[in-house]
């Protein structure tokens, strides 16, 4: 097939349409115009508009693009690792076409400029969409509060010290406080850090088998609960990140029940590798959180079950390969995931755990509404950002064959079913056989 004009009208014909927002799930037709979608469910008889480019797409399923509200690229500062080029290709490769960046970047984003920036790289890829996290603190180091107020006028989606805990409870709650009085999200790493420091494995019969120093889950929990008190004490809106563990899930169902404005994600290694992934000091799998044992991993996966968990992020952490290729214990922590997170997240769908509409939910509306973007729907008016794929197509995920300029991931080897066969940004196709 000839590749369209950007201008030509996309018609997707013999797709499985499946849009969580709105509870949809049937075969049908979707019709594109001007970057936005024009029609959906268009009968037959209605034939193919004149002038229009047709994806046959012979029963495979047509989602919204994905929304990963959780990526960490090396742009600005670390470049080395990831650009935001690389991971544009990357994102679009998994069918994701929209997100969220962490703030912990050199220099970080704290300054509402960088909001802008970050922004205006994103739209220069013409592959995704960029939506910043403002820093909490000044430089993500926990002392000072950042400039929440011009960093949310700039077009922070939320604020969070990215892969560092807030460890103050005092810095904690005045951030809350002061967040809530713009409605804006507080995201948290839940991992009190004196208990972590130096750790690099779920501490436990395999850590001290191994000689590794241990991190104990009850870590994620004590974080959880302190925060969880003063969430309920500000009124403010809490989003704890990655969450690992059977008793930090426990917590966060309690207190949703309880009604406060309580939310969570999680990310694939923690519903699909438990601790015994780290192997023979295995650096690939060395993440932060630590991967967890099996009953942590069954009880992630029971909480994206009963709706405990609200997203599916990537967790998306590049490193240069010289920073794994290190003992385990100072090797870097991190895994890449934009273009495996659609296909591992699959492999619940396929083993039981949720119905293909609840899991794309997770990766589609639901993380898009906690960042209050208006991606992750296939509405007639909405933008066309699509992620076409094959539910079923079998394929094996090899670190040195994924894109991206970093390849560091801890499901090398993991044999999965799903596969993206085209992802378009704004009707564009931007990943796929016919992708300009």
């Amino acid at each position: 097939m000839s590749t369209p004009h950007p201008a030509q009208p996309v018609l997707f014909e013999n797709v499985r349409l499946i849009d969580p927002a709105r509870g949809l799930d049937r075969p049908g037709r979707l019709l594109v115009k001007g970057g936005v979608i024009a029609g959906i469910d268009l009968p037959d008889s209605e034939g193919v508009p004149d002038g229009a480019h047709v994806v046959a797409g012979g029963g495979a399923v047509l989602c919204p693009g994905l929304v990963d509200m959780r990526v960490a690229i090396g742009e600005p500062g670390f470049e080395y690792r990831e650009t935001v080029a690389s991971a544009a290709r990357a994102a679009a490769a998994g069918g994701i076409t929209t997100m969220a960046v962490l703030p912990n970047s050199q220099p970080a984003i704290d300054d509402p400029a960088l909001v802008r920036h970050l922004r205006a790289r994103g739209e220069e890829t013409g592959m995704v969409s960029i939506l910043p996290y403002g820093a909490l603190t000044r430089g993500c180091e926990g002392s000072e509060m950042a400039e929440i107020g011009l960093l949310d006028e700039a077009g922070a989606v939320a604020f969070t010290d990215g892969t560092r805990a807030l460890a103050d409870a005092r810095m904690m709650r005045l951030a809350l406080t002061y967040a809530r009085g713009f409605d804006a999200l507080v995201v948290q790493h839940p991992e009190d850090p004196s208990l972590a420091r130096g750790g690099c494995a779920t501490d436990g019969e395999l850590a001290t088998r191994l000689g590794l120093p241990g991190i104990p889950t009850a870590a994620e929990a004590i974080m959880i609960a302190r925060d969880l008190r003063l969430a309920e004490l500000t009124r403010g809106r809490l989003h704890f990140a990655h969450v690992s563990t059977a008793e930090g899930l426990e917590l966060i169902r309690a207190a949703k029940a309880r009604g406060l404005r309580v939310t969570c994600d999680t990310a694939p290694p923690y519903f699909d590798l438990n601790e015994t992934a780290i192997g023979d000091f295995r650096t690939y799998a060395k993440l932060s959180p630590p991967l967890r044992g099996e009953a942590d991993r069954l009880a992630v996966c029971a909480a994206l079950a009963d709706g405990t968990i609200d997203a599916i992020a990537s967790d998306h952490a590049p490193c240069d390969a010289d920073d794994k290729r290190q003992p385990f214990a100072v090797a870097s922590a991190g895994g890449t995931g934009l273009a495996t997170l659609l296909a591992v997240t699959l492999a619940q769908v396929h083993g039981g755990t949720l119905p293909l509409i609840d899991a794309l939910g997770l990766l589609t509306c639901r993380p898009a509404a906690l960042l209050g973007s208006d991606a992750g729907t296939l509405a007639e008016g909405a933008a066309a950002d699509l992620c076409l794929f094959d539910l079923d197509r079998a394929w094996k995920i090899t670190a040195d064959a994924l894109p991206g300029r970093a390849r560091n991931t801890p499901f090398d080897g993991r044999a999965v079913e799903g596969r993206v066969l085209g992802t378009w940004k704004a009707g564009r196709q931007v990943f796929g056989q016919d992708a300009a």
